[in-house]
């Protein structure tokens, strides 16, 4: 009977502690869903090549590579071919509510600090930005609100959880937080610097990514919109 009641109150005791220990960790942890999304993207024609995108968390916890390669644009299209006629899109400033492409952090907590290394195709130069993320961004970022999602006509409490990295000639890069159903806040803005090893960290003797053939025309025709970003 000693020993049954010995092995009940351990158990019991085992028990408060997993529970205590699951509060613990519950306020400790700063994120109210399961991940933030690192995205990026570009002014129409002004292409980009993301080298690398690393982000720190507040634990100081680094994730490389949590971004890389082409960021959304709106043109030149995808799949598109030859020069057109007329150009459409227009570089010069920001879209009122950018979106981005990129990929979920997963692991992390709400992010510190992101470094971008990238490549602007259209000067062609590259660039280095480290990115601050102040605690009224990651304020933001806890937060919930009541939206209206049109995709299924639903009310439901969305957060802003996609970091929203704009990448634009002259190293400049803008940052926004967005939500699926709420609109971007915009976060900071950070004038990035050139990398003196170029492209690739100067292990492709100066060679850049490719420029598309819709960006060139446009760029010969009209020039970069410097200043405007």
């Amino acid at each position: 009977m000693f020993k049954q009641t010995t092995l009940l109150q351990a158990t019991a005791i085992s028990l408060l502690a997993l529970v205590l220990t699951g509060c613990a960790l519950a306020e400790r942890r700063s994120l109210p869903y399961d991940a933030w999304t690192l995205a990026f993207f570009a002014p129409d024609y002004m292409d980009v090549w993301i080298e690398t995108a690393d982000a720190i968390d507040i634990n100081d916890n680094l994730f490389r590579h949590a971004g890389s390669g082409i960021p959304a644009m709106a043109y030149p299209r995808a799949f598109s071919k030859g020069v057109p006629t007329v150009f459409k899109g227009n570089p010069a400033g920001w879209s009122k509510d950018p979106g981005g492409k990129g990929k979920r952090v997963l692991g992390a907590e709400l992010p510190r600090l992101v470094y971008v290394r990238w490549q602007s195709l259209v000067e062609p130069q590259t660039y280095e930005a480290y990115i601050e993320i102040p605690e009224s961004a990651r304020a933001i970022m806890r937060k919930g609100e009541r939206a209206y999602c049109g995709a299924d006509g639903k009310w439901i409490t969305d957060y802003r959880k996609l970091l929203v990295v704009g990448l634009a000639p002259g190293g400049i890069a803008k940052v926004w937080l967005a939500g699926p159903c709420l609109h971007a806040i915009e976060v900071t803005r950070v004038q990035g610097t050139i990398n003196p090893e170029g492209p690739y960290r100067g292990q492709t003797g100066g060679e850049y990514y490719f420029l598309s053939d819709e960006s060139k025309a446009y760029i010969d025709k009209f020039g970069i919109p410097y200043g405007s970003w």
